[in-house]
């Protein structure tokens, strides 16, 4: 696209007109052009001429260029083009000798992706899904990019489940050392609970939260003791973090979603004291019914946003002094230069309340961009949040079994493959089925969870792209075996030969080839995973197209078989780049 743009910008300076007239895009009308460039129309007000009189004449420049099959002005002042055959080929012999394919690294830039974002003491459930999905694919792309990325899990680990857990564990267990008041000896290395029962306990006392007002209250006294130290509850605190962070990371392993940095909230504790002094000091925060806020309103809000609160009447820290404290801590260890947060879309006020206290403090630099992902909810079949046939929230293990069963009675059907291996191919294919369905929606929206359709290996779905590279794989395989050759991209540089034309289905395989750079800067620029899903969806339909329209092994003219081969190979590389992005990969059969 560059290129292009930038031979039509010479042709309009050439022609005595500006350069910046010589925007080229994609087509809009595929049938008649593969490009287009309508600065002709724009140029005609400036220069008092017809458009068309100025996009011949631009024709008339690009007519014998080696890069255009044909570059037609056409009523009332369109400038259609289409690439020469060979000129395109060169370019993908030159994209497939390139590391990264062509694409354009940015200037290195140090970036925190805060994402994930579970509670410790309870297990991961679909409300955990898309925080992990989104963000471990905007942090591959921006890590592709060649920034040096940071990816914290920012743990829930000091808000009030863990008040919760520790009062149930009291009325259950009121004999135990961490609540005797006198107690003065060490408190036990082991911890007073299993997984199994830790997962039990807060279900229970969340439930008994809504119900009893009294219990509530002493959780909510729990978290002030653990957020001042106390030597009991800070002992509970650690065995509750024992138990629940390895079981979390088993579970992210599974998704293959890993973090770089497992820090929580707790650990943002020592900057807290300091930061409210300083706040107070200041006069950015002042005290308002007992709490400590900041008022965050600017002049051009189109609605009214309430302060920030900084600091309960109580004295306890909340979520906003966690967040502002976790600040401090990224910019005395990374500094970086961009701050990605991912959360529900619903806790947008949150976020906002959270920046511009930081902004105003000084804590941000003004060039520091902080981008916020705020992404809707998973919904079932109902259009409501997905939930368990009796109505619970699904633990994010049996989701994903769910999908493994759909993907693996699929395979099933072909019955090509023995027990083990059709177990291990389900849970490749079933976790791509379950991100691609979630990626491929643009993070803002809510969608349909629907595991029949998830699972197809037809349609707009992470099996299809699969079962794509799956059958590439399955034809170069045989190549080798049949020729004893390696594709070779230099084949994409050898003369065709005056009788070779490409025909419509491979010209367009090698058009969505070369979007590739442009589709990934793109969407690691626009933090948009959705649009290297669409890319690789339209990539795969080209290539299905292609290979039901011509016998690529049986094919006698070998220069050609070579070129398609080579096509064939670097239309693989791409889809395999992309997966990767995405967070999944393909396996050797389906």
């Amino acid at each position: 696209m560059e290129q292009l743009t930038k031979r039509m910008k010479q042709a309009f300076s050439e022609c005595g007109y500006e350069e910046k007239y010589g925007i080229v895009s994609v087509s809009n009308r595929p049938d008649l052009c593969q490009y287009q460039c309508n600065g002709a129309m724009a140029a005609a007000k400036q220069y008092k001429l017809a458009p068309i009189e100025i996009a011949r004449k631009i024709e008339a420049n690009c007519c014998n260029s080696p890069m255009f099959a044909k570059c037609e002005a056409v009523m009332p002042g369109f400038i259609n083009i289409t690439l020469a055959s060979e000129f395109l080929c060169g370019q993908l012999g030159v994209m497939a000798e390139e590391e990264k394919l062509g694409v354009t690294l940015d200037n290195p830039q140090t970036v925190v992706i805060d994402y994930g974002g579970p509670n410790v003491a309870k297990p991961l459930h679909v409300g955990h899904l898309r925080s992990a999905i989104i963000g471990e694919s905007v942090k591959r792309m921006k890590r592709f990019m060649g920034n040096q990325v940071i990816g914290d899990i920012h743990l829930g680990d000091w808000g009030l489940q863990m008040g919760l857990v520790i009062e149930e564990l009291r009325d259950r267990q009121p004999d135990l050392v961490y609540f005797k008041e006198d107690y003065m000896g060490e408190y036990p290395g082991e911890p007073p609970f299993t997984l199994g029962e830790l997962e039990e306990i807060y279900p229970a006392a969340s439930a008994k939260s809504k119900e009893d007002e009294e219990f509530k209250e002493r959780a909510h006294q729990a978290v002030v003791r653990i957020q001042k130290s106390d030597p009991a509850f800070t002992a509970l605190w650690q065995h509750i973090m024992s138990v629940s962070l390895p079981d979390l990371r088993k579970n992210y392993d599974n998704l293959d979603v890993h973090f770089d940095v497992w820090k929580g909230e707790s650990d943002a504790k020592p900057y807290i004291a300091e930061m409210i002094d300083d706040l107070a000091g200041r006069g950015i925060a002042y005290e308002s019914q007992g709490a400590l806020v900041v008022d965050i309103a600017q002049e051009d809000d189109t609605k009214e946003l309430p302060p920030c609160i900084v600091r309960k009447s109580d004295g306890a820290a909340i979520y906003a002094t966690s967040d502002l404290a976790t600040i401090l801590d990224r910019e005395k260890l990374y500094h970086p230069d961009q701050y990605i947060y991912l959360a529900d879309k619903r806790q947008e006020l949150h976020f906002i309340q959270v920046f511009r206290t930081a902004r105003k403090a000084g804590y941000v630099a003004p060039e520091t961009k902080i981008d916020y992902i705020g992404f809707g909810t998973m919904n079932g079949r109902d259009g409501k949040p997905f939930k368990t046939r009796d109505g619970g929230v699904m633990r994010l293990e049996y989701l994903m079994k769910e999908v493994e069963d759909a993907v693996y009675a699929r395979i099933q059907e072909n019955r090509t493959m023995d027990e083990e291996q059709a177990r291990a191919t389900a849970k490749v294919v079933g976790l791509a089925a379950i991100k691609y369905g979630d990626l491929s929606n643009q993070a803002s929206k809510d969608y349909i969870f629907d595991v029949e359709r998830f699972a197809s290996f037809e349609g707009n779905t992470g099996p299809y792209i699969l079962y794509t590279m799956v059958r590439i794989k399955s034809i170069l395989a045989k190549y080798r075996e049949q020729s004893g050759k390696e594709p070779d991209y230099a084949a994409f540089r050898e003369p065709a030969g005056s009788e070779y034309s490409c025909g419509t289905d491979e010209t367009q395989l090698m058009l969505l080839a070369s979007r590739f750079a442009d589709t990934v800067e793109k969407a690691a620029a626009e933090l948009a995973p959705h649009k290297i899903c669409q890319y690789i969806y339209e990539l795969s339909n080209a290539f299905n197209s292609f290979y039901h329209e011509n016998r690529i092994l049986v094919e006698e003219d070998t220069a050609k078989q070579a070129r398609w081969i080579a096509l064939i190979a670097l239309v693989l590389r791409i889809l395999g780049v992309c997966t990767e992005l995405l967070g999944f990969e393909a396996p050797e059969r389906m």
